[in-house]
């Protein structure tokens, strides 16, 4: 069995857009007919350029391959133009064609992924959702009104979640890392009385942030949010930065998490090593795949540190981050994004029932991709996938952040 054929489906979630304005699906199929689907979560050039490096890397280091042979390409892809050092758009690329290759694998041994990669660990998987605005809720003024993300909030519990997540801290822009403004600091304290006074101790909450800070900045606004008790303080500086966000993690009585930028088990071990967080966050479709994550998995473990898989993309990568998930004994939460089309994208395959995921039996990745309907919605834009803001953040009028979601302009 040899790796024959690739097809790239770049499918643009309808509005208000949850998970990105576009997700790269691939589609291989073997000489025996086999087919596995991944998704590439790459955002750091245009969807058409990343197809050509999809094609380049799978043309020059997949095509023609028996799709077992997983440490091997990697070891190509990870190598190529003399590099052997992390590359995001590279490693996205051969993220989502890896992921195919486990669901190929998984169908022509008529077993679940999880099944080929140590087992079923985890009967069921605690699952975490963003706060998103209910429908009778304003999406624009969503993002700053501490009220309304309590409402959601109860309603996220309501529906058995028992962490939720936000990050109503400010812009990440181009200019990071910054010092918040002390009305964002305000912003994120109600934020987190609002929401703790909702859920009580039924759930979890989850700070997000996006690498924007200072290291300064992001220790005054962790020991600010303190006593609300999040479970964890996400990316507080920029990924890069590891050891100031090792001075973050000695400063702040929260956990913090990181990860969802960073790519191959290089990177985490070096955030692991560094002591900058004690939760991991490997977006599947960029850090190299589930084999390359099984392993991060692993070195976490000697570390006494947790997994829990990212997601701001399309249900395939949600599908390889439940496989990852259900096979290791190290996962914390899972994230999850559930729109009609994330669901009707996957045929209803897999889903949340009462806040957790119960890993799918069935061959491969367990599910059952609608190639119609993802032709059906092309992406037509000329934006990324998330976009970096330009402007600086606002220190005299505040900053109304819109959860990185593209609600205008798909």
């Amino acid at each position: 069995m040899k790796l024959a054929d690739l097809d790239i489906i770049v499918t643009a979630p309808p509005a208000p857009g949850w998970g990105g304005r576009y997700w790269i699906l691939v589609k291989l199929t073997t000489d025996t007919g086999i087919t596995g689907w991944g998704e590439c979560y790459a955002a750091s050039v245009g969807p058409e350029v990343m197809r050509a490096v999809i094609s380049d890397v799978f043309t020059r280091h997949m095509a023609g391959e028996n799709p077992e042979n997983i440490e091997l390409m990697f070891r190509r892809a990870y190598s190529s133009g003399f590099t052997q050092r992390p590359d995001l758009t590279v490693m996205g690329a051969f993220s989502g064609l890896e992921i195919a290759c486990w669901d190929i694998l998984g169908k022509h041994r008529d077993r679940p992924v999880h099944a080929l990669i140590g087992g079923r660990m985890n009967d069921r998987i605690r699952a975490y959702t963003y706060l998103y605005p209910l429908p009778d809720q304003d999406l624009e003024t969503f993002w700053t009104d501490p009220d309304a993300a309590a409402i959601s909030a109860a309603d996220a519990v309501a529906r058995g979640y028992t962490a939720v997540k936000f990050d109503p801290a400010g812009p990440y822009t181009m200019r990071g890392g910054h010092m918040p403004a002390m009305s964002d600091i305000s912003t994120s304290v109600a934020f987190c009385k609002a929401i703790r006074e909702a859920v009580g101790d039924r759930a979890d909450l989850l700070f997000g942030t996006h690498g924007q800070f200072t290291t300064a900045g992001a220790i005054r606004l962790g020991q600010a949010i303190e006593p609300y008790s999040p479970l964890w303080f996400e990316e507080p500086t920029p990924p890069d930065h590891i050891e100031d966000m090792a001075r973050v993690a000695r400063q702040v009585r929260i956990p913090v998490a990181t990860g969802e930028r960073m790519t191959t088990k290089s990177e985490f071990a070096a955030v692991l090593r560094a002591g900058a967080a004690e939760i991991l966050q490997p977006a599947l479709g960029r850090a190299g795949g589930i084999w390359e994550m099984k392993k991060t998995a692993a070195i976490a473990e000697v570390f006494n540190a947790q997994i829990a898989p990212h997601l701001y993309a399309g249900p395939v990568e949600w599908a390889a981050n439940i496989h990852l998930a259900a096979s290791i004994p190290n996962i914390l939460l899972l994230e999850t994004i559930e729109t009609d089309f994330h669901r009707d994208l996957i045929g209803g395959t897999i889903s949340v029932e009462n806040g957790f995921v119960t890993p799918p039996s069935a061959p491969g990745l367990g599910i059952e991709v609608n190639e119609d309907l993802a032709r059906a919605h092309p992406y037509t834009g000329d934006g990324l996938h998330l976009q970096m803001q330009d402007a600086p953040c606002d220190y005299a009028n505040g900053n109304n952040f819109q959860g990185g979601a593209p609600v205008k302009g798909l």
